[in-house]
């Protein structure tokens, strides 16, 4: 197929033409960044958390009125909770994986240090990476004697006395990898405050963050042994076996209300429930960029065929006079194919100099990873298939002019 006759006629579509190849350019940016940005969001919806997420509840509590001992209610809660048929195990936290809130610290290797070496989730709670189902990779878990109240940690930091308060601490592999890199962490010391260091004695496979939106930080762990006292922004939770849980939830929570009927239950729900609602926002936007593809799809197809059938339409005469000068259908065929993949490969040429440049933009205000290079020419193959089926019809309808147009008058 003689490729000059057909640049030569697109020379005279000048402006269709460069409408068609911008339109097409627009597409394959887009349609490029917005499948990046899919896989992105569905690869963080699949991240690890670090526990036994199938068998967990969590329940959560407000007083309706002050209660004199928070600490003494905490207990008898734990107590109660233990006596529930079909309960493991059972912890107060802070906060659990990836529940959309946040206790973090600034972590320092040197209390002389004028800058933080990082920022990680600070977990405190009893019992918790067991009751939770953490794995334990070296060293122990925090020991019973070595938690103290949160009240005499809050008293000893404010009147800068640290003797007898938190000394060690367990923290995730991530953390370590990210403070010592290839080195044992076990015996190490890291400053949550510029008076508080506390000493390594054990090492978590892996405990997301409360909030993990940053993928490179979402691992970076460590848990304290601080009792906090029963209150509105401490949960309980359980670990039951999975086909039991809502059994197990249910009556946890009518005992609960029975040692006290006048606390407000404001959180109940399985830790799949838990996660499905932090990941609702990233379903959402996978949903709605798939929604973007689609649509730029369809309209690119559809302008590819409307200008393909506009030219047949235009051309009839000519192209009867090719078919009486000898041409075949599929001479025909091939030259309208062969237009319609000229015009797209340049639209997918300037289509992935835009997308660098929005994935360049994206990476720079909405800390989104670089694409990768496999996406352009996984995109660039997308749009060159969908631009020959989209040219397929009219082509067809072209090469089926009988030569007797060429005799017909304008």
């Amino acid at each position: 197929m003689e490729v000059r006759p057909i640049l030569s006629t697109l020379r005279r579509h000048k402006t269709t033409s460069w409408l068609l190849i911008l339109e097409i350019a627009l597409t394959c940016a887009i349609v490029c960044n917005a499948v990046f940005m899919i896989g992105h969001r569905l690869q963080h919806m699949h991240m690890t958390s670090g526990i036994d997420e199938h068998s967990l509840v969590q329940i959560q509590l407000a007083e309706i009125a002050p209660t004199p001992d928070i600490y003494a209610r905490a207990r008898e809660d734990l107590a109660v909770l233990r006596q529930v048929p079909g309960v493991q195990a059972v912890a107060l936290t802070n906060q659990l994986p990836m529940e959309g809130r946040s206790a973090n610290s600034n972590l320092k290797l040197d209390p002389a240090q004028h800058e933080r070496t990082l920022t990680a989730t600070s977990y405190f709670g009893e019992d918790l990476p067991q009751t939770m189902g953490a794995r334990l990779v070296a060293g122990r878990y925090l020991a019973p004697e070595e938690f103290m109240n949160a009240d005499v940690v809050v008293k000893g930091l404010a009147n800068g006395d640290t003797k007898g308060l938190p000394a060690v601490t367990v923290i995730t592999q991530a953390l370590a990898d990210r403070l010592w890199p290839g080195q044992n962490p076990l015996g190490k010391t890291i400053y949550v405050t510029d008076q508080l260091g506390v000493r390594v004695v054990g090492v978590l496979a892996d405990l997301a963050r409360g909030t993990p939106y940053d993928d490179a930080t979402a691992h970076y762990s460590f848990i304290l042994p601080i009792f906090m006292g029963a209150g509105k922004d401490w949960s309980y939770v359980i670990r039951t076996r999975p086909q039991e849980r809502e059994i197990v939830l249910k009556a946890a929570v009518a005992a609960l209300k029975k040692a006290d009927p006048k606390r407000v239950v404001t959180k109940q729900q399985t830790y799949d429930e838990l996660r499905e609602k932090f990941f609702a926002d990233d379903r959402a936007m996978a949903g709605i960029l798939a929604g973007v593809i689609a649509a730029l799809l369809t309209v690119t197809a559809l302008g590819i065929v409307g200008l393909a059938s506009f030219w047949v339409a235009q051309r009839r005469r000519t192209i009867g006079v090719r078919r009486a000068l000898g041409a075949t259908r599929g001479d025909i065929l091939r030259y309208f194919q062969t237009e319609n993949f000229l015009l797209v490969s340049l639209g997918i040429v300037l289509g992935m100099m835009l997308a660098y440049g929005i994935n360049v933009f994206l990476m720079a205000h909405y800390e989104l990873p670089r694409l990768p290079g496999l996406y352009l020419p996984a995109g660039a193959l997308a749009l060159w298939a969908i631009g020959q089926l989209a040219v397929l019809g009219p082509a067809l309808r072209a090469s089926h002019v009988p030569p007797v147009v060429a005799t017909r008058s304008a």
